[in-house]
């Protein structure tokens, strides 16, 4: 019969519940803000810009505040390795890019397009990226 162990994971090597709710959220608004984008270069129906607007300022919101607490829980550790800096570095470029991403959403309707889409696509990847970046630089409680 082999024996195993469990260790708890210390709190510090969780995502914590509130950090997972705003990076999740922030992932959310950009996908609704892509799919809004789509549905503009479809329909022309200028409702769907509007929208996109107001779920990119949304999810820069949540970014920021997830850019925050990314480069807080990596200075916390004392620096450590350089792989834990990979996800506050990428949500701050996801959040840099999603503000240009607003900015073009500023111009008169069609004229955000496809540059509004082309980078709605950009932060989307880089997001999904940066929660992945997250998540694995979080130990699993593993045996190491």
């Amino acid at each position: 019969m082999a024996a195993t162990v469990d260790r708890p994971i210390a709190i510090r090597d969780r995502i914590a519940p509130l950090h997972a709710f705003v990076l999740g959220g922030a992932i959310t608004l950009f996908i609704a803000a892509m799919l809004s984008d789509m549905a503009y270069s479809s329909s022309y129906e200028i409702q769907w810009n509007n929208f996109a607007s107001w779920l990119i300022a949304g999810a820069l919101v949540l970014t920021a505040l997830a850019v925050v607490w990314g480069f807080v829980d990596f200075f916390r550790r004392g620096g450590g390795q350089s792989r834990n800096l990979v996800y506050p570095v990428l949500m701050l470029i996801t959040w840099i890019l999603g503000f240009i991403n607003a900015l073009v959403h500023a111009k008169d309707a069609w004229a955000s397009m496809p540059e509004g889409l082309v980078l709605s696509i950009i932060v989307v990847l880089l997001a999904c990226i940066a929660a992945g970046a997250a998540s694995m630089s979080r130990r699993t409680g593993a045996l190491s």
